[in-house]
């Protein structure tokens, strides 16, 4: 009886053989994108990306030249609010303290997503397609998020973990809403 072997098993540790010999072939000195070469490595501050000398058609520099953090912070700045005066925070204030008071009735008894945004809505004299809802504990309510607002000026609530209600006056974010957004773009 002739046995037959499978070709997988043949070719894996062939492949696996390949990788292992040429891994390590190219010198890092020889790539033109190298700040400098392996006698004289970048300075431990420098952070940074610049493209090869053929790529550089950008005006006036073609270099990523800050950090991490920097470049994370820029990111996430669509989640930041803008500013608003005094006089908005103010004339805003009796909502927020109308939207505390909703949230603290609903979240000893829970509600629906629905029963939410009118009651959000009643306390902020918007219409319920105007609120925002983050969240999804709704009986009881609580780890939720609503906002609403008119203009730069938001009053954004909260319920935390224990049912705790709050509500506070801030401007909208860069983005156009009134909630920040959960995650980076």
């Amino acid at each position: 009886m002739t046995r037959i072997r499978p070709r997988g098993r043949l070719g894996a540790p062939v492949l696996l053989a390949l990788l292992v010999l040429t891994a390590g072939c190219a010198d890092p000195a020889s790539d033109p994108r190298a700040a400098g070469s392996a006698a004289s490595p970048p300075a431990a501050s420098a952070k940074g990306f610049c493209p090869p000398p053929e790529d550089t058609l950008a005006s006036p520099s073609p270099c990523i030249s800050y950090g991490w953090d920097q470049r994370v912070a820029e990111n996430h700045a669509y989640r930041e609010a803008q500013p608003i005066t005094a006089g908005q925070r103010q004339e805003a204030q009796p909502r927020a303290t109308a939207l505390a008071a909703a949230l603290r009735e609903l979240a000893a008894e829970g509600t629906t997503l629905d029963g939410l945004r009118t009651a959000a809505a009643e306390a902020l004299g918007l219409e319920a397609r105007q609120i925002e809802v983050q969240g999804d504990f709704l009986a009881p309510l609580h780890d939720m998020r609503v906002g609403g607002g008119e203009g730069r000026v938001c009053v954004n609530g909260t319920v935390d973990s224990s049912g705790h209600a709050m509500a506070e006056v801030v401007g909208r974010t860069v983005e156009g809403t009134c909630l920040p957004g959960l995650g980076g773009h």
